[in-house]
């Protein structure tokens, strides 16, 4: 940042601001956030979106942990509060009101537009991005364009206050660093404007935009009177430095890595005090700081802690002090000497940044995404299309329907319409499956087969999974002990914030540890969201209690990466730790199989050679499985074997859906990591034709900050070919080639190499879809990626981003060919939707579904095709609930599904909720809640997330609210029926009918089709009108209270 220059007048922007009381005009402020390049959307779900709906409006700043939404009562602001992203709901209120900085560089003003549209008559081949930003339409890279687009640029120096020092450290280094960064972002910039001018030149001189080379920024830095100091490990020459430029040299040594090795730093600490040196030792936390003042004083060297480090120490005593910094150094010049915790240890301590708690839980609002003309399933009715959402008004009362074609009843006729009242929507459930299903025809039998030969399977698996159960909980298994004071050491010693899934995981699986019953937990969570520690927490929790564990992976890659987490943890605890895999030796797997026969190994971690006959523990308590789905049918036999009698925990990177989870709720025990740790950053997704200098430009980037990079190239018999091609065009970057034909054994030593950093490019085919984790590769490029389908994208692209660092992913396509609609659709996909969420609903789903066979038995696909996944799902909760109920001797009670047609005046306005999907999604929650409680949810939502009631949604929760009596009262049906209101099915006793017909007379009571007739009630008896809306609903309530109920 200190050699890009940026647009001039940044630190001079006014932010929007508003406070609690405030009065504003709602129209001006959504106009001054538009112009601060927010984005309006009609849910916010990132950081530089708002949202208005009526009063209210939803702004999240990039500067801000969550989200804000201002209330407003005509102009006036009557409360500003945080909102949840995942669910919406509100947090608490932002005493500081709302301070929203501007979301961009470049700000589209009225010059900027000018100049924009001026430019793009003598640059017509950049007329997509000019065109757009005239237009006041923000686009990706055109910052890239700012330094024709304002009237100056500025050096992040140029902001300093007058007289701040600029301190260089190691400037060598630094020097080089920036002399590559600036040639790579050249070479980027050229590679995109070729593409962008169709192969031309670069179009315009974008030459205040590129990076400065260091000697410029410091010549720019003395000009201002900054005073300039570098810190070299060179020992500088000092005659041979220029006279008086402005820059102070010392020389300054990293400071000695005693790797654990503590007499030795203590005995340099006593030698540099006695020679008069001033020695600063900083740990990161105050705990570790006292302590390091006790061993000090142990070994007779006088210390003292110093919170914050203000003035210069003095020479004796040794100062302690709490900072961040990971490495310390010497500068003799000075006799300063600074040294951290990770330079005595050799262990990296990170940093427990408590204000980062990570804030994305999986988002409980997944508005139910349809577009015109896909596939929706209706639990009656079957497989149709959705067509739109369609208001009707009958007799003054307004209703919303979910309008749903089937197939042509005849050959050459139109398909039939259902049209379905917003409160069934419950009944409907978006279609996923495998390809494009097949329309049902309204009132035929295909569904009805469907849906039975579904339910048969599912019974079997319940039935399958209830017993697997009941065994388990018949079986004496080992109750572990609480935690010990070692435990929480080694709780306490990880470097990371625990994400809330994260605890609530770890303490599930301590709780069934901790039960007579043998453990059989299941954790899903995608690669990198911290399932290790989980284990790494059981298995000390196991060898605590003096037993075994044996960590079971499905690849030698596996092995290596969880036996280095593990040895790492565990360094500061007496635990015998071994791998056994194909790397071992004969002699040493022989070794590690005694070690464990015999005891004297507490964790073993190993590939399916841990599953062999041969393998025999002397006490094993806890078997840990990575990967389950990965393992053979005989060696997930094997596992079943085990299950029985001892603690099993699995770890799936498979997402496992939220609705499978509830359904097997109570059977099979599992735990889900939905937040990914906050380091994570969303990849950087490119999609364009392929394009040599780009390809090659990705990659010396990603050499430049040590990186890799996978390149993926589908086809076994050119790969070679692809790689030589990636060899002239990167000369300096080490390439090696893996396809799935190569030996087995040839191919994971490979992998491991990657993995070890001997190699910088893999030239690969899809093997890497799934379950290779390095965590160092952080750019992918896809060779042909019209040729993918979008999971296999979404997958591919999961390969990079694990780090911390930020990644990159090229999607490209050969610039000859056209595009398939299908491919070019696909492409769009995955190129909007970067982060981990809504467009990735499809490839999630097409993950779930691979999760819930898993789960389930792979022969399931064939019926979660033929009626949908999610009705799939909710079938199995009913058979699970089924068994059950017989096991536990319970009547199970049948949920019917009610019809209520009033003449009331219920609906969503389209001003109060505009989006169609959010008011989809406003009708499902309504049509979901099955109890008083769960209804006073919602309105307490709808109320903080949307505002104040208009009347047409006041009466659709009172028909909710009725919904839920009249089912209570065994009602199916409530309806007009000319100038009767129907009530079905009633079975009256004597003594009830009687009442009824002295309380509502003329009433007509069929007891052959259980159903009675009441006359519609009137406002007056003579003259009166129809009774409707809420009083209606009254009347009607209080009539199922004074017959049904009696």
């Amino acid at each position: 940042s200190v050699l890009q220059p940026q647009v001039k007048g940044l630190a001079d922007l006014v932010p929007v601001a508003a406070r609690t009381g405030a009065e504003i005009d709602l129209d001006d402020l959504v106009n001054r956030l538009a112009a601060a390049a927010y984005t309006r959307t009609d849910l916010v779900e990132k950081r530089g979106e708002f949202a208005v709906r009526g009063g209210i409006v939803d702004v999240f700043p990039p500067t801000e942990e969550h989200p804000l939404r201002l209330e407003f009562w005509g102009d006036s602001i009557e409360e500003i509060r945080y909102f949840k992203v995942a669910d919406q709901r509100s947090l608490e209120v932002a005493e500081h009101g709302l301070w929203a900085p501007p979301c961009r560089e470049l700000l589209l003003t009225d010059e900027v537009r000018k100049r924009a549209a001026d430019l793009m008559e003598d640059h017509p081949e950049l007329a997509d991005i000019l065109g757009k930003v005239s237009e006041g339409i923000g686009v990706e890279g055109m910052e890239s364009l700012a330094p024709v687009l304002v009237d100056e640029m500025e050096l992040v120096v140029d902001l300093f206050p007058a007289g701040s020092p600029v301190v260089l450290c190691d400037p060598e280094r630094v020097r080089t660093r920036a002399a590559d960064l600036a040639a790579t972002s050249a070479e980027f910039l050229d590679a995109s404007w070729a593409a962008t001018a169709g192969g031309g030149k670069t179009p315009i001189d974008l030459g205040a935009a590129s990076l400065k080379d260091l000697a410029s920024v410091r010549e720019h830095a003395i000009i201002l009177g900054l005073p300039w100091w570098s810190l070299t490990p060179f020992a500088p020459d000092l005659e041979l430095l220029p006279e008086d430029d402005g820059t102070e040299v010392s020389a300054i040594a990293d400071a000695a890595q005693y790797g654990g090795d503590t007499g030795r730093a203590l005995a340099d600490v006593r030698a540099r005090i006695s020679e008069g040196w001033r020695v600063v030792l900083v740990t990161e936390g105050h705990g570790s700081a006292e302590r390091l003042v006790e061993v000090l004083k142990g070994a007779d060297i006088g210390a003292r802690y110093v919170p914050e480090l203000e003035t210069v120490p003095d020479p004796a005593p040794a100062t302690v002090a709490t900072a961040t910094i990971d490495h310390g150094f010497s500068a003799p010049e000075l006799k300063l000497a600074v040294l951290t915790e990770q330079d005595i240890s050799g262990q990296r301590v990170g940093t427990k940044d408590m204000s980062r708690m990570p804030s994305r839980r999986r988002n409980v609002i997944d508005p139910l995404q349809l577009k015109a003309g896909d596939p929706v399933v209706h639990e009656q009715h079957g497989v149709g299309r959705y067509v739109e959402m369609a208001q009707r008004t009958v007799a003054g009362a307004t209703r919303e329907y979910l309008v749903i074609e089937y197939a042509a009843a005849k050959r050459g006729q139109p398909g039939d319409r259902l049209f379905v009242p917003t409160d069934q929507l419950d009944q409907v459930t978006k279609y996923v499956g495998g390809e494009q299903p097949s329309l049902h025809r309204l009132g035929g039998s295909d569904w009805q087969k469907a849906k039975s030969r579904a339910r048969k399977a599912v019974k079997q698996i319940a039935g399958d999974l209830v017993r697997l159960y009941s065994a388990r909980m018949a079986a004496p298994g080992h109750a572990f002990e609480p935690d010990t004071p070692w435990q929480r050491e080694l709780e306490d010693a990880f470097p990371y914030v625990e994400t809330p899934d994260q605890l609530a995981c770890i303490d599930e699986v301590k709780q069934d540890m901790e039960k007579p019953v043998p453990m059989d937990r299941l954790i899903c969570g995608d690669v990198g969201y911290g399932k290790t520690e989980i284990a790494v927490r059981a298995a000390f929790k196991a060898v605590q209690d003096g037993l075994q564990v044996a960590v079971l992976v499905p690849t030698t890659l596996l092995v290596q990466q969880h036996f280095s987490t593990f040895a790492e943890r565990y360094s500061q605890f007496p635990i015998t730790l071994k791998a056994l895999s194909r790397f071992q030796t004969d002699r040493e797997a022989a070794e590690v199989l005694r070690g464990v026969a015999e005891g004297s190994v507490d964790v073993v971690i190993g590939t399916h050679r841990l599953l062999a006959n041969s393998v025999r523990f002397k006490r094993l308590g806890l078997v840990i499985v990575d990967e389950e789905q990965r393992f053979g049918v005989e060696h997930k036999e094997q596992l079943k074997q085990t299950r029985a009698n001892v603690d099993v925990l699995t770890m799936s990177a498979t997402p496992i859906p939220r609705t499978l989870e509830m359904a097997v709720t109570g059977i099979r025990e599992m735990s889900t990591i939905q937040t990914p740790p906050e380091e994570r950053h969303p990849v950087l997704t490119f999609v364009g034709p392929y394009e040599e200098r780009q390809i090659a430009a990705a990659i010396r980037r990603e050499l430049l900050r040590e990186g890799q990079a996978f390149y993926i190239h589908n086809r076994v018999e050119s790969i070679d070919r692809a790689a030589s091609r990636l060899r002239a065009l990167v000369p300096d970057a080490r390439i090696a080639t893996a396809h799935g034909q190569m030996n087995e054994h040839v191919l994971e030593q490979l992998i491991v190499d990657f993995w070890n950093k001997e190699y910088d490019v893999l030239v690969c085919t899809t093997i890497v879809e799934s379950g290779i984790d390095i965590t160092n590769a952080n750019t992918l490029i896809v060779e042909r990626a019209d040729n993918f389908g979008l999971s296999q994208l979404h997958q591919l692209r999961g390969r990079v981003g694990r780090g911390r660092e930020r990644a990159y992913a090229y999607f490209t396509y050969p610039p000859e060919k056209p595009l398939t609609e299908t491919a070019h659709e696909r492409l769009a996909t995955i190129a909007q939707h970067t982060d981990l969420g809504a467009g990735m609903y499809v490839a999630m789903k097409d993950l779930e579904i691979r999760g819930a066979g898993n789960l389930l038995g792979g022969e399931q696909s064939g019926h979660i095709e033929g009626v949908g996944f999610d009705l799939y799902i909710r079938m199995v909760g009913e058979a699970v609930e089924e068994y059950r109920a017989q096991a536990e001797g319970r009547e199970i009670e049948e949920q019917v599904e009610i019809r209520v047609d009033l003449p009331v005046d219920a609906h969503m306005p389209h001003d109060y909720i505009p989006g169609e999907r959010l008011r989809l999604e406003a009708y499902r929650r309504i049509a979901g809640a099955a109890t008083h409680e769960a209804l006073a949810e919602v309105r307490q939502e709808f109320v903080d997330r949307y505002g104040r009631f208009p009347q047409p949604v006041e009466n659709l929760l009172a028909v909710a609210a009725f919904r839920i009596d009249a089912r209570a009262a065994g009602l199916a049906e409530v309806t007009m029926q000319g100038n009767f209101v129907k009530f079905a099915p009633v079975k009256l006793r004597e003594s009830q009918e009687l009442r009824l017909l002295r309380l509502y007379p003329k009433t007509l009571v069929k007891a052959a089709t259980e159903t009675m007739l009441v006359p519609k009630p009137m406002t007056a008896r003579v003259g009166g009108q129809p009774l409707r809306d809420q009083e209606l609903l009254k009347w009607a309530r209080d009539l199922i209270d004074a017959v049904l109920k009696m």
